[in-house]
């Protein structure tokens, strides 16, 4: 999409060509003779006018209500969920904020709703222009984010995390590198956005000294945060877990003097952003529980953490596959869930190899215990 489409779209005739091309399927199989249809009313314009349409169906679980907005397929996938915005912007509530990278506006979005000020510029004139759009409250312009154009209290970058189709996890090959945002914007608070899989313990032995906060959704992980300046909690690593009305966090100066022992009534698998953030003993400290395994990540006690899904043990075993096969079959196990850490094992693969034929369901955890691969016969809390 170029500026004049986006000039376009912007018009009366544009804004009624989105309209009628909301009315239409849009589907793989539709689509063709539906681009037809919007020809005819868009002209040269019908691909942005589809793009606008399809992008907008998109976003809508992930952003909320986008009705208006002007948006790229591109844009949108590399948006912030509005849920994890609207986290960052409560810490960051009557600070002014200049988002540097601010692409469509997502993080914007979220901003202007508890900030004072907020200021939002994206290299992209394309880009920069939606976002003005898309939040009229937020001053948008075109600016390098390595360009210090702002005195905000707090700048945040999103860096581009993808190079050829393949995601980026060294914080120096994003573009831009994290050490030249830190050099930028030295002394400033910066919240700078990465990949979750990034390097976080060789992060910190090439110097970086702020807070790494990792933050799923609704159990995916979606990002890590490295939070630098004023803002940081210096050295705390920050585990942030979003689940409506069940968020939480773990620290990582949370009592974590958990020692393994034997299994307790029930297995618990933590949260993805505990187990990125290397926070599992503080997790269990938190909550009584303790490891198998030092180096495995599942736990177990004797109850279930409020709002946890857990696994009542119901059997122990030394892990075969002819050994399952057979007390599957004997307790008339049908269908199986299959989770595994740490035992080689490719759940897929064994549950073909399973062949089972029973009514019952199970879920079967299979791990390493010190250096012997068990499998637990369990029933799920929910």
């Amino acid at each position: 999409m170029d500026g004049a489409d986006l000039a376009y779209l912007r018009t009366a005739d544009g804004i009624a060509a989105v309209a009628a091309a909301d009315r239409l399927a849009l589907t793989e199989s539709s689509l063709l003779s539906d681009v037809s249809t919007v020809r005819r009313v868009a002209g040269a314009h019908a691909p942005a006018v589809i793009e606008q349409v399809r992008a907008r169906r998109r976003a809508a679980g992930k952003l909320g209500d986008v009705s208006g907005w002007m948006l790229t397929d591109e844009a949108v996938q590399q948006a912030t969920p509005s849920a994890v915005a609207e986290h960052r912007a409560r810490r960051l509530a009557w600070l002014s904020v200049h988002d540097v990278t601010c692409s469509i506006g997502s993080e914007l979005s979220a901003l202007v709703q508890v900030c004072p000020r907020v200021v939002g510029s994206d290299i992209d004139p394309v880009r920069a222009q939606m976002a003005a759009h898309n939040v009229p409250r937020a001053l948008v312009y075109v600016a390098d984010a390595l360009t210090p154009t702002s005195n905000a209290d707090v700048v945040i970058a999103d860096p581009a995390r993808r190079s050829g189709g393949r995601r980026i996890v060294d914080p120096e090959q994003m573009s831009p590198p994290l050490s030249a945002l830190r050099a930028a914007y030295a002394g400033r608070s910066l919240a700078v956005k990465t990949a979750p899989g990034i390097d976080y313990e060789g992060l910190r032995r090439a110097g970086f000294s702020g807070e790494v906060e990792i933050v799923s959704l609704d159990g995916g992980v979606r990002e890590a945060c490295l939070w630098s300046g004023p803002v940081a909690v210096p050295g705390l690593t920050r585990a942030t877990v979003l689940r409506g009305l069940r968020s939480f966090e773990v620290v990582s100066t949370d009592p974590h003097d958990v020692d393994p022992d034997a299994p307790g009534k029930f297995l618990i698998e933590p949260d993805g952003a505990v187990i990125r953030a290397g926070l599992v003993r503080h997790y269990a400290g938190r909550h009584g529980l303790w490891q198998l395994d030092p180096h495995i990540a599942y736990l177990t006690g004797d109850a279930v953490p409020d709002g946890e899904r857990g696994f009542e043990i119901v059997e122990q075993m030394k892990f075969s596959e002819k050994a399952l096969r057979a007390e599957l079959r004997a307790r008339d196990v049908g269908s199986v869930e299959i989770l595994t850490r740490g035992a080689g094992v490719d759940p897929d693969v064994l549950r073909k190899q399973l062949k089972l034929q029973g009514s019952q369901p199970m879920t079967v955890v299979i791990t390493r215990i010190a250096r012997e691969v068990v499998a637990f016969l369990t029933r799920p809390t929910r």
